[in-house]
């Protein structure tokens, strides 16, 4: 045990190239530190009672440090150092005293005042060596037998660390590199080996988007995700200079050498987009991002790091081959958007947030409120009244649009009930999306509450947008035609602003056209939109459908709209959205 060397065990032994590769793959050099090494590092230095101790690796030219106690530097030259002869010999290595060994007394070990040195092997299932678990002394000494043992014990808790590490749960069986859960460790492990306030950056390579990650595993089947992984691993090791992470089915992230600034790291990953995009048969159906997230030690956490990163990738897929740095501000905009969605499910479920209030349309001919539009209000118990214009457009691309389209129907039918046993009758029209129109049950559901409500089928008019229309013309034939067969009025929504076919159009089954208000914006002094508007209500009126123009504040509008034979106008002029018991007094008071 306790044996000078022979000098031919220092030179590199036919198999080092599978040795550096089992190294390699193993993603371990030049890590941060990591807690579960350092802890039996330190076991080893108490066990021994002696200064210095480490986890020592060997590369083709150094030894690396990916545990260290007792010493400040990072790594030394593989040339004499002990450890290399571990690696080269898989065999346990105590050499008493360095300034008697003939291979050791000229080596920087033992000008810097080491004269123990112990090292047992770390030593893979295949059998390649990485290196040792070292212990080192300033003073000269023998091992025992059970201390011998004790250091190879503790070499194998180290490699039992490794292999755990790159088990299932730290590493990604397709391609083999670290998955996201080493990445949350790694950098932990890094907020505590850092200086806290140090600004670094990390980036993520998104290899597709979505939707063409969607096309190709409908296509091609899930191998040839799996070959199109596998393939840019060696394309990923020239873009980033360390650890790469496979944190998502086609996303890599690694961390940018410390000290880099972000333009260079920007221009660098962007020249590796470039250099990529002419090679790989992948390259025409997929669109490469790259997403890079500037953070702070001691202020970030790994989830939020990853999740920006993500985010800037996404956002580079509005520019092929594009480089984006997350920004802030945007962020602000998608957690503002997340934050509306859960507040307003919780929303839904609460008897007190939400309610309806009514705006009235007024007939230009006789000056009559015969219906009101019923739109969506929500005041949230700690931000206050949140904008429709806000919060609608958000809702309607979620799965909330169904539950909030039966909310409004079922709210809104309950007023018209309740105005009907106080003798008021008015038809209340709501708005529903293009979401509701695909809903196989949604006319029989709508249906069903006006019979619950003993309301007849013309007291109610469903709104729909243009765009709505055309999302699924079929579908949205077939549910209209359903809905006017049963006498629920029907109006066209937002006219003007969407791209509905006039071809289409006309086949509608639509009662009404309504006008949007952008165009009421200077109706009164601008010629050509005069023209415009008096062309969509003839073209309406040819059609066989009413017309009413929203967003009407002045008597000039009405005026024009009145002689252009507009049928009802809606706006500011008459009334603001009222809540149904400031409606009725609006509606007795006009009465007066």
């Amino acid at each position: 045990m306790n044996s000078p060397t022979d000098p031919a065990l220092l030179t590199i032994p036919p198999y080092e190239a599978a040795r550096l590769d089992a190294l390699r793959r193993l993603e371990l050099l030049d890590t941060p530190p990591s807690e579960a090494f350092d802890r039996i590092t330190r076991m080893a230095a108490q066990l021994f009672n002696l200064p210095i101790a480490a986890v020592s690796l060997t590369d083709s030219d150094r030894q690396w440090f990916k545990s260290k106690y007792g010493i400040s530097h990072d790594t030394i030259p593989r040339q004499l150092a002990p450890c290399a002869m571990v690696a080269a010999t898989s065999g346990l290595l105590v050499v008493p005293d360095l300034l008697e060994d003939v291979h050791f007394r000229d080596s920087g070990l033992a000008a810097d005042g080491i004269r123990f040195y112990a090292g047992a092997p770390l030593t893979t299932s295949e059998g390649h060596c990485l290196g040792a678990m070292c212990v080192l002394g300033l003073e000269p000494r023998q091992v025992t037998d059970d201390e011998g043992q004790a250091l190879k014990d503790l070499a194998t808790m180290v490699m039992a660390q490794i292999e755990l590490q790159h088990a299932l749960g730290r590493i990604d069986p397709v391609s083999g590199l670290a998955n996201r859960n080493q990445f949350i460790v790694d950098f932990n492990d890094m907020e505590l080996a850092e200086p806290a306030g140090d600004m670094r950056l990390a980036a993520l390579v998104s290899l597709a988007s979505p939707q063409e990650l969607s096309d190709a595993q409908r296509v091609m089947g899930g191998g040839y995700l799996d070959e199109m992984v596998r393939d840019v691993v060696p394309q990923l090791r020239l873009a980033g200079s360390g650890k790469i992470y496979h944190v998502g089915s086609t996303q890599f992230a690694f961390f940018a050498p410390r000290g880099v600034r972000l333009e260079t790291f920007r221009t660098q990953m962007q020249s590796w987009l470039d250099a990529r995009a002419s090679h790989g048969h992948a390259r025409f159906i997929t669109t490469v991002t790259v997403g890079i997230a500037p953070y702070t030690i001691g202020q970030t956490e790994g989830l939020d790091l990853l999740r920006n990163m993500h985010s800037a990738a996404h956002d580079g897929l509005a520019a092929e081959r594009c480089v984006r740095v997350f920004s802030s501000e945007h962020d602000a905009i998608l957690q503002r958007r997340f934050w509306l969605v859960n507040a307003f499910g919780a929303a839904l479920e609460s008897r007190n947030q939400l309610h309806l209030v009514y705006q009235p349309k007024i007939g230009l001919r006789d000056g009559a409120c015969a219906s009101v539009e019923a739109l969506l209000r929500w005041s949230h118990p700690e931000e206050g009244a949140i904008s429709p214009g806000e919060f609608i457009p958000v809702i309607e691309g979620t799965s909330l649009a169904r539950a909030t389209t039966e909310w409004v129907l079922a709210a809104a039918m309950r007023q018209m009930a309740a105005w009907r046993h106080d003798g008021v009758t008015l038809q209340v029209a709501v708005n529903v999306s293009a979401v509701n129109l695909e809903e196989p049950d949604f006319c029989d559901r709508v249906l069903k509450l006006l019979v619950r409500h003993g309301l007849p089928a013309s007291n109610l008019a469903i709104e729909l947008t243009e765009s709505a229309l055309m999302r699924n013309p079929k579908m949205a034939q077939a549910t209209l035609e359903r809905l006017a067969r049963a006498g629920v009025q029907l109006a066209i929504d937002d006219f003007g602003t969407g791209y509905s076919s006039l071809s289409y159009l006309q086949s509608l089954p639509a009662n009404v056209v309504k006008i949007d208000q952008s165009f009421m914006r200077n109706l009164a002094c601008d010629e050509r939109r005069r023209a415009l508007v008096g062309t969509m209500i003839k073209l309406s009126h040819d059609l066989g459908h009413k017309v009413v123009a929203e967003g009407v504040e002045t008597v000039e509008v009405e005026d024009f709209l009145r002689a252009a034979g507009c049928d009802e106008v809606q706006g500011y002029l008459h009334a603001r959205p009222l809540a149904p018991n400031a409606l009725a007094e609006w509606l007795a008071a006009r009465a007066r």
